[in-house]
């Protein structure tokens, strides 16, 4: 392998022996060696290593970790992104977690096991690749037809799949879920895959107008049709020709106006209220709802013809509760943008912040957690947010991570969750596990996991 085709790791170290060993460690890396602060930074301009072993205990006082800390700092604010992992000694803990606090990604503790030291700063570089590319996406504005979707969920990815398989066909799609899990944005996706991508998507909420009026709003009205109507006005039907109609929480739709819905499905004409002339549309429908249809029809308050017409395909959006893995994705997409949107820096989440995340049932799915991280966003005081700031308080129950108490068949998914609670952070996972980190790393290889965790 030619050395342009090496991984570029940045070493800092000031002891030699120590230094000769690393430098052979690491197999597909390019090593370059530092062993103080002006090396270190003159290292790093040069070279842009996206990771960095540092050693707490550097020159000119190497029983004090002031001057490693200080290099971490530095390397910082010049790399923001760049991943250090920072070394130090056993009995040292306390400066560790400092470390942790001021943006190090890992710590490790000597003395130093090569192997072990790989294992970390493979998984470094491979997450500093994908937050790169992320970056990359972001800063190129893509036009992913499920932007604004989130989620690894083996349901979501299931869901996203659904979309991209009939975003282009022309059926009548129905989107289930409870309120607040995005059924709005899976129909807009719906519509972005479509050829009708270029034209209206107009969409209306049955519950959110009232039964009076809602007739009028979806085929409009003549001049003279009622009081009121002082000219003649197309209705959101007429105003979607070419495109997509959305039809949010169909479900609370009037019996007395379901005929009528009906009748534009089956036969793709309208006529205004107060009009006698038949009108052409040609539209997809994508229709949407919270409740049980199959029950409302067992209960006479929905049309079984109608329910069979507008769920030539379903898509099931699973409830927040039920998504192991997207709840604390989410909440950090979530602080990302309003913390941007209200000109505000965070570190993240608290520990118990997470807990509780992760935790909680959420009834009022994405929406209420949007609300939750906003409203902490605006009113927070530290540098990360807290249980309190999301508006849980301590007495509400947090998940044990304790590894040892755990049996074998859900170990995987507590490893999951202990890395997504502690941001892929290995150490800080390996702790609330109860376990050490080559007990972790083992568990890794035991479970066929990657190194992202999943």
């Amino acid at each position: 392998m030619t050395e342009s085709n090496l991984k570029p790791l940045l070493v800092v170290e000031d002891n030699p022996g120590l230094q000769k060993q690393l430098k052979w460690s690491f197999d597909g890396y390019q090593v370059f060696l530092a062993g103080d602060r002006t090396s270190a930074i003159k290292q790093l301009t040069q070279h842009h290593a996206p990771v960095v072993t540092l050693d707490l205990g550097l020159p000119p006082d190497i029983s004090n970790a002031s001057e490693g800390l200080a290099v971490l700092e530095e390397i910082l604010n010049l790399a923001p992104h760049t991943k250090v992992i920072v070394v130090t000694g056993n009995d040292d803990r306390e400066n560790a977690l400092k470390a942790i606090s001021l943006g190090a990604y890992d710590f490790y503790q000597k003395p130093v096991d090569p192997d072990v030291l790989v294992l970390i700063v493979d998984r470094a570089y491979n997450l500093y690749e994908l937050e790169a590319e992320v970056r990359q996406l972001t800063e190129q504005g893509s036009a992913s037809p499920l932007d604004g979707i989130v989620g690894s969920s083996a349901q979501m990815l299931a869901a996203c799949r659904m979309v991209e398989k009939v975003g282009p066909s022309e059926a009548t799609t129905l989107v289930l879920g409870e309120s607040g899990t995005g059924k709005e944005l899976f129909a807009r996706a719906l519509h972005s895959l479509s050829s009708r991508r270029d034209q209206p998507f107009i969409a209306i909420n049955c519950a959110a107008i009232p039964e009076n009026l809602l007739e009028s709003e979806l085929f409009g009205y003549e001049k003279g049709a009622f009081t009121g109507a002082v000219k003649q006005t197309p209705g959101k039907i007429e105003s979607a020709n070419g495109g997509t109609f959305f039809l949010d929480e169909i479900g609370d739709m009037p019996m007395a106006l379901q005929a009528k819905i009906l009748r534009f499905l089956q036969e793709r004409i309208i006529e205004r209220v107060g009009g006698r002339t038949s009108i052409p549309v040609d539209v997809r429908v994508i229709c949407a709802t919270h409740r049980d249809l199959a029950h409302s029809m067992d209960d006479s308050g929905f049309r079984e013809d109608l329910y069979y017409r507008i769920s030539e395909i379903s898509i099931e959006i699973p409830p927040l509760r039920e998504r192991e893995g997207d709840r604390l994705l989410l909440a950090r997409n979530f602080l990302d943008k309003f913390s941007q949107q209200n000109g505000r820096s965070f570190r993240g989440f608290t520990d118990q912040a997470c807990r509780q995340v992760d935790t909680y049932a959420w009834p009022g799915n994405v929406r209420e957690m949007e609300n939750k991280v906003k409203r902490a966003v605006i009113l927070a005081d530290g540098k990360r947010i807290t249980a309190g700031d999301l508006g849980f308080t301590e007495q509400q129950e947090s998940l044990s991570l304790d590894l040892r108490d755990a049996r074998k068949q859900v170990e995987r998914q507590l490893v999951d969750r202990a890395l997504a609670i502690h941001d892929n952070n290995v150490s800080h996972a390996a702790d609330a596990l109860g376990i050490s980190r080559p007990s972790l790393y083992k568990l890794f290889k035991k479970l066929d996991m990657t190194e992202s965790g999943q």
